[in-house]
Protein backbone atom coordinates (compact mmCIF):
# COMPACT_ATOMS: atom_id res chain seq x y z
CA UNK A 1 0.00 0.00 0.00
CA UNK A 2 0.89 3.63 -0.75
CA UNK A 3 2.05 5.33 1.92
CA UNK A 4 -0.84 8.12 3.90
CA UNK A 5 -0.26 11.87 2.26
CA UNK A 6 -0.38 14.34 4.71
CA UNK A 7 -2.11 17.66 3.98
CA UNK A 8 -1.08 20.82 5.30
CA UNK A 9 -3.32 23.60 5.43
CA UNK A 10 -1.59 27.24 4.90
CA UNK A 11 -4.53 29.05 6.47
CA UNK A 12 -3.69 32.80 5.87
CA UNK A 13 -0.60 33.97 4.45
CA UNK A 14 0.46 37.66 4.04
CA UNK A 15 -0.45 38.43 0.45
CA UNK A 16 -4.22 37.70 -1.12
CA UNK A 17 -6.36 38.57 1.99
CA UNK A 18 -10.30 40.68 2.75
CA UNK A 19 -9.42 42.27 0.07
CA UNK A 20 -9.92 39.02 -2.14
CA UNK A 21 -12.24 37.22 -0.17
CA UNK A 22 -14.30 37.84 2.73
CA UNK A 23 -13.37 34.36 4.36
CA UNK A 24 -9.39 34.77 4.80
CA UNK A 25 -9.11 34.77 8.18
CA UNK A 26 -7.27 37.94 9.84
CA UNK A 27 -7.90 37.83 14.05
CA UNK A 28 -5.85 35.08 15.98
CA UNK A 29 -9.68 33.33 17.25
CA UNK A 30 -10.34 33.34 13.26
CA UNK A 31 -7.04 31.78 12.27
CA UNK A 32 -6.97 29.34 15.11
CA UNK A 33 -10.24 28.75 14.71
CA UNK A 34 -9.96 27.52 11.15
CA UNK A 35 -6.62 25.91 12.10
CA UNK A 36 -8.83 23.04 14.20
CA UNK A 37 -11.99 22.73 11.75
CA UNK A 38 -8.83 21.87 8.93
CA UNK A 39 -7.71 19.41 11.86
CA UNK A 40 -11.07 18.20 11.89
CA UNK A 41 -11.77 18.38 8.29
CA UNK A 42 -8.41 16.01 7.49
CA UNK A 43 -5.33 18.10 7.61
CA UNK A 44 -2.33 16.54 9.84
CA UNK A 45 -0.53 19.75 9.89
CA UNK A 46 -1.09 23.87 9.68
CA UNK A 47 0.96 26.57 8.27
CA UNK A 48 0.60 29.59 10.58
CA UNK A 49 1.01 33.60 9.08
CA UNK A 50 -0.48 36.07 11.78
CA UNK A 51 -2.40 39.19 10.65
CA UNK A 52 -2.14 42.66 11.79
CA UNK A 53 -6.09 42.82 12.96
CA UNK A 54 -6.49 46.48 11.91
CA UNK A 55 -4.91 46.43 9.04
CA UNK A 56 -5.47 42.94 7.79
CA UNK A 57 -1.82 43.17 6.39
CA UNK A 58 0.63 40.31 7.28
CA UNK A 59 2.77 40.74 10.58
CA UNK A 60 5.56 39.51 12.41
CA UNK A 61 4.19 41.13 15.43
CA UNK A 62 5.24 38.18 18.05
CA UNK A 63 2.16 39.01 20.61
CA UNK A 64 -0.47 37.82 17.47
CA UNK A 65 1.97 34.18 17.53
CA UNK A 66 0.99 34.09 20.56
CA UNK A 67 -2.35 34.09 20.92
CA UNK A 68 -2.64 32.34 18.21
CA UNK A 69 -0.84 29.42 18.67
CA UNK A 70 -1.96 29.13 22.18
CA UNK A 71 -5.63 29.32 21.26
CA UNK A 72 -4.74 25.98 18.58
CA UNK A 73 -2.61 24.34 21.66
CA UNK A 74 -5.25 25.10 23.66
CA UNK A 75 -8.45 23.39 21.95
CA UNK A 76 -7.24 19.90 22.81
CA UNK A 77 -6.91 19.36 18.62
CA UNK A 78 -4.16 17.41 17.78
CA UNK A 79 -2.57 19.35 14.56
CA UNK A 80 1.23 19.96 13.48
CA UNK A 81 1.89 23.23 14.16
CA UNK A 82 4.04 25.20 11.41
CA UNK A 83 4.99 28.38 11.38
CA UNK A 84 6.41 30.89 8.67
CA UNK A 85 9.60 32.55 8.74
CA UNK A 86 9.18 34.22 5.52
CA UNK A 87 7.86 37.76 6.87
CA UNK A 88 10.94 40.05 7.08
CA UNK A 89 12.32 39.18 3.11
CA UNK A 90 10.48 41.56 1.24
CA UNK A 91 12.91 44.42 -0.78
CA UNK A 92 11.65 47.35 -2.78
CA UNK A 93 14.34 49.94 -4.06
CA UNK A 94 13.22 53.54 -3.47
CA UNK A 95 13.09 55.00 -6.88
CA UNK A 96 15.15 57.97 -6.21
CA UNK A 97 17.73 55.75 -4.01
CA UNK A 98 18.07 51.96 -5.29
CA UNK A 99 20.36 51.62 -2.31
CA UNK A 100 17.34 51.92 0.11
CA UNK A 101 14.45 50.43 0.37
CA UNK A 102 11.29 51.86 -0.20
CA UNK A 103 7.69 52.49 1.69
CA UNK A 104 7.11 48.99 0.99
CA UNK A 105 10.09 47.43 2.02
CA UNK A 106 9.56 44.74 5.44
CA UNK A 107 13.63 43.93 5.40
CA UNK A 108 14.18 42.48 8.94
CA UNK A 109 17.49 40.45 10.81
CA UNK A 110 17.17 37.01 10.83
CA UNK A 111 17.21 36.88 14.42
CA UNK A 112 13.68 39.12 14.33
CA UNK A 113 12.65 36.42 11.64
CA UNK A 114 12.63 33.44 14.16
CA UNK A 115 12.23 35.41 16.92
CA UNK A 116 8.38 34.13 17.58
CA UNK A 117 9.57 30.43 16.27
CA UNK A 118 12.11 30.42 19.05
CA UNK A 119 10.04 31.70 21.75
CA UNK A 120 6.86 29.36 20.85
CA UNK A 121 8.68 26.26 19.90
CA UNK A 122 6.05 24.75 16.82
CA UNK A 123 7.17 21.30 15.76
CA UNK A 124 8.11 23.18 12.17
CA UNK A 125 8.63 26.34 10.66
CA UNK A 126 9.38 27.23 7.09
CA UNK A 127 12.56 28.46 5.65
CA UNK A 128 12.50 29.91 2.71
CA UNK A 129 15.68 29.22 0.45
CA UNK A 130 17.06 31.27 -1.43
CA UNK A 131 15.71 34.60 -3.47
CA UNK A 132 14.21 35.53 -6.24
CA UNK A 133 11.56 38.05 -8.02
CA UNK A 134 8.60 37.66 -6.06
CA UNK A 135 5.73 39.10 -8.40
CA UNK A 136 7.31 43.10 -8.22
CA UNK A 137 9.27 43.03 -5.54
CA UNK A 138 12.47 41.21 -4.85
CA UNK A 139 12.33 37.96 -1.68
CA UNK A 140 15.79 38.25 -0.20
CA UNK A 141 16.92 34.99 1.53
CA UNK A 142 21.02 35.15 1.71
CA UNK A 143 23.24 32.04 2.17
CA UNK A 144 24.81 34.05 5.45
CA UNK A 145 21.00 34.91 6.67
CA UNK A 146 19.57 31.46 6.01
CA UNK A 147 23.02 30.23 8.21
CA UNK A 148 22.21 32.22 10.96
CA UNK A 149 18.08 31.24 10.95
CA UNK A 150 18.81 27.36 10.34
CA UNK A 151 21.63 27.50 13.19
CA UNK A 152 18.65 29.22 15.60
CA UNK A 153 15.79 27.13 14.21
CA UNK A 154 17.57 23.17 15.25
CA UNK A 155 19.23 24.50 18.12
CA UNK A 156 15.65 25.45 19.57
CA UNK A 157 14.71 22.04 18.61
CA UNK A 158 12.39 23.20 15.55
CA UNK A 159 12.13 20.96 12.28
CA UNK A 160 12.85 23.38 9.40
CA UNK A 161 10.44 22.82 6.44
CA UNK A 162 12.91 24.14 3.51
CA UNK A 163 10.72 25.93 0.94
CA UNK A 164 12.45 25.99 -2.51
CA UNK A 165 10.97 28.12 -5.50
CA UNK A 166 12.96 26.68 -8.31
CA UNK A 167 16.04 24.65 -9.03
CA UNK A 168 18.53 26.84 -7.63
CA UNK A 169 17.08 26.87 -4.27
CA UNK A 170 17.89 22.87 -4.14
CA UNK A 171 21.35 23.64 -5.10
CA UNK A 172 21.89 25.76 -2.45
CA UNK A 173 20.07 23.37 0.30
CA UNK A 174 22.23 20.17 -1.01
CA UNK A 175 25.10 22.76 -0.14
CA UNK A 176 23.91 23.35 3.07
CA UNK A 177 23.19 19.41 3.96
CA UNK A 178 26.89 18.53 2.53
CA UNK A 179 28.26 20.97 5.10
CA UNK A 180 26.23 19.95 7.81
CA UNK A 181 23.83 22.92 8.10
CA UNK A 182 20.75 21.39 7.54
CA UNK A 183 19.69 18.04 9.27
CA UNK A 184 21.11 14.89 6.39
CA UNK A 185 16.90 14.15 5.95
CA UNK A 186 15.65 17.37 5.69
CA UNK A 187 11.87 18.05 4.58
CA UNK A 188 11.37 19.87 1.42
CA UNK A 189 8.21 22.16 -0.36
CA UNK A 190 8.30 22.70 -3.36
CA UNK A 191 6.52 26.25 -4.50
CA UNK A 192 5.04 26.01 -7.99
CA UNK A 193 3.09 28.92 -9.65
CA UNK A 194 4.26 31.79 -7.97
CA UNK A 195 5.81 34.53 -9.97
CA UNK A 196 8.73 34.53 -11.05
CA UNK A 197 9.59 31.03 -9.49
CA UNK A 198 8.86 27.37 -10.86
CA UNK A 199 5.68 27.09 -12.70
CA UNK A 200 2.66 25.15 -12.15
CA UNK A 201 3.41 22.48 -14.47
CA UNK A 202 3.72 18.92 -14.13
CA UNK A 203 7.60 19.32 -16.04
CA UNK A 204 8.27 21.95 -13.08
CA UNK A 205 7.13 19.92 -10.55
CA UNK A 206 9.16 16.86 -12.02
CA UNK A 207 11.88 18.64 -12.13
CA UNK A 208 12.33 19.78 -9.03
CA UNK A 209 11.43 16.30 -7.22
CA UNK A 210 13.91 14.82 -9.27
CA UNK A 211 16.83 17.38 -7.70
CA UNK A 212 15.76 16.40 -4.36
CA UNK A 213 18.16 14.18 -2.19
CA UNK A 214 16.56 10.76 -2.68
CA UNK A 215 15.73 9.97 0.91
CA UNK A 216 13.97 13.15 1.77
CA UNK A 217 10.70 13.67 2.66
CA UNK A 218 8.48 16.30 0.27
CA UNK A 219 5.48 18.31 -0.38
CA UNK A 220 4.05 20.15 -2.84
CA UNK A 221 1.82 23.55 -3.54
CA UNK A 222 0.44 25.24 -6.62
CA UNK A 223 -1.02 28.62 -6.36
CA UNK A 224 -4.39 29.82 -7.83
CA UNK A 225 -6.14 27.60 -10.34
CA UNK A 226 -3.27 25.19 -9.96
CA UNK A 227 -4.11 24.11 -6.18
CA UNK A 228 -5.66 20.81 -6.93
CA UNK A 229 -4.20 19.61 -10.43
CA UNK A 230 -0.49 19.81 -8.05
CA UNK A 231 -2.06 18.33 -5.20
CA UNK A 232 -3.04 15.18 -7.67
CA UNK A 233 0.24 14.79 -9.54
CA UNK A 234 2.32 15.45 -6.25
CA UNK A 235 0.13 12.33 -4.39
CA UNK A 236 0.53 10.24 -7.44
CA UNK A 237 4.52 11.12 -7.61
CA UNK A 238 4.58 9.75 -3.21
CA UNK A 239 4.55 13.68 -1.85
CA UNK A 240 2.12 14.98 0.27
CA UNK A 241 0.39 18.21 -0.39
CA UNK A 242 -0.51 22.11 0.81
CA UNK A 243 -3.72 23.52 0.10
CA UNK A 244 -5.34 26.69 1.56
CA UNK A 245 -6.43 30.00 1.22
CA UNK A 246 -3.07 31.71 1.81
CA UNK A 247 -2.42 29.75 -1.93
CA UNK A 248 -5.73 30.02 -3.64
CA UNK A 249 -9.10 31.38 -2.67
CA UNK A 250 -11.54 29.35 -4.58
CA UNK A 251 -12.92 25.84 -4.17
CA UNK A 252 -14.44 25.96 -7.65
CA UNK A 253 -14.09 28.27 -10.96
CA UNK A 254 -16.18 31.54 -9.63
CA UNK A 255 -16.79 30.16 -5.93
CA UNK A 256 -14.74 31.61 -3.29
CA UNK A 257 -13.81 28.53 -0.60
CA UNK A 258 -15.64 29.69 2.61
CA UNK A 259 -13.02 28.21 4.85
CA UNK A 260 -10.06 26.48 4.51
CA UNK A 261 -11.38 23.57 6.12
CA UNK A 262 -13.42 23.48 2.90
CA UNK A 263 -10.44 22.95 0.99
CA UNK A 264 -8.38 20.46 3.05
CA UNK A 265 -12.53 18.42 2.26
CA UNK A 266 -11.88 18.99 -0.80
CA UNK A 267 -8.29 17.71 -0.70
CA UNK A 268 -9.56 14.63 1.08
CA UNK A 269 -11.54 14.08 -1.22
CA UNK A 270 -9.09 14.12 -3.68
CA UNK A 271 -7.09 11.85 -2.21
CA UNK A 272 -10.33 9.12 -1.55
CA UNK A 273 -10.80 9.16 -5.60
CA UNK A 274 -7.57 8.01 -6.87
CA UNK A 275 -7.06 5.76 -3.70
CA UNK A 276 -5.41 7.33 -1.11
CA UNK A 277 -5.62 8.25 2.40
CA UNK A 278 -4.87 11.64 4.41
CA UNK A 279 -2.37 11.18 7.38
CA UNK A 280 -3.07 11.42 10.89
CA UNK A 281 -0.98 13.89 12.92
CA UNK A 282 1.39 11.40 14.35
CA UNK A 283 1.59 9.55 11.19
CA UNK A 284 2.79 12.99 9.63
CA UNK A 285 5.24 13.23 12.89
CA UNK A 286 6.47 9.74 12.23
CA UNK A 287 7.23 10.48 8.11
CA UNK A 288 8.74 13.80 8.57
CA UNK A 289 10.52 12.18 11.54
CA UNK A 290 9.33 14.94 14.42
CA UNK A 291 9.40 14.14 17.85
CA UNK A 292 5.61 13.93 19.79
CA UNK A 293 4.19 17.02 21.22
CA UNK A 294 4.99 16.79 25.02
Amino acid sequence: MSQPVIITAALTGSGSGPDKSPYVPVTPQEIAADAIASAKAGAAAVHVHVRDPQTKAGSTDLALYRETTHLIRASGVDVVLNLTTGMGARFVPDREDPTRGGPSTTLQTPARRIAHVLELRPEICSLDFGSLNFGDFAFLNTPPDLREMADGIMAAGVTPEIEVFELGHVRLARDFIAKGLLPQRPLFQLCLGIPWGAPATPEALTALRAALPPESPWSAFGVGRAEFPIAAQTAFMGGHIRIGLEDNLYAAPGQLARSNAELVTKAVDLLTLIGQRPATPQEARDLWDLPSPG
